[in-house]
């Protein structure tokens, strides 16, 4: 009988000892919070710069991102807000033959802050990417500058908490006319 007893307490502790990778970083975890994650990517050499990670008291079923532009004859900006909340969620000047700068946040974590998995897979959103502001139509290879970010625990857990999602994503460019691409980075946005 003791036996049977001791047997059925161990019995927990050794189920909890096999853990797979996602387990080590607790992504079975159901997450709680309505959370918006940014990303800063450089866009000449596609390095993960620095991150945000925005939390919003109220909850939403949708994640629509509506921006706001305002073209730079001289000075302009675009504003990123979060659709069903009215939340502001980036803010960011843009300079003709100058350089705007990032307000809303008004500031990002170090790359360094950020922790990667311990694997060598490479995941993607299961639903692509969505470019939330491409006036000009362009064709940009997401893939590389998603490369910079997928292997992020916060990317994972982000992921795998809502995985229907896409990824949000869009150049920011704070100098044009004469702009230096040295200055733009992409801005890639999850949601939890």
């Amino acid at each position: 009988m003791k036996t049977k007893f001791f047997t059925l307490l161990a019995l927990p502790f050794l189920l909890g000892s096999c853990v797979g990778d996602e387990d080590q970083f607790n992504l079975t975890v159901p997450v709680q919070d309505n959370k918006v994650l940014l990303l800063k990517v450089d866009y000449t050499t596609n390095v993960f710069e620095e991150g945000k990670e925005l939390t919003f008291s109220d909850t939403t079923a949708t994640f629509t991102v509506e921006t706001e532009y305002q073209t730079p004859a001289d000075f302009g900006g675009i504003q990123l807000y979060y659709q069903e909340l009215d939340a502001k969620i980036f803010d960011g000047t843009i300079h003709w033959m100058g350089l705007g700068t990032i307000s809303y946040p008004e500031s990002f974590d170090p790359a360094s802050s950020f922790d990667v998995v311990l694997t060598n897979d490479f995941v993607f959103p299961t639903e692509g990417f969505e470019n939330v502001f491409n006036p000009n139509q362009e064709t940009y290879d997401y893939q590389t500058v998603w490369s910079a970010v997928q292997s992020l625990v916060k990317v994972r857990e982000y992921l795998f908490s809502n995985p229907d999602a896409t990824a949000k994503i869009f150049l920011y460019t704070p100098s044009v006319g004469i702009g230096n691409p040295a200055e733009w980075d992409w801005i890639i946005i999850l949601k939890n």
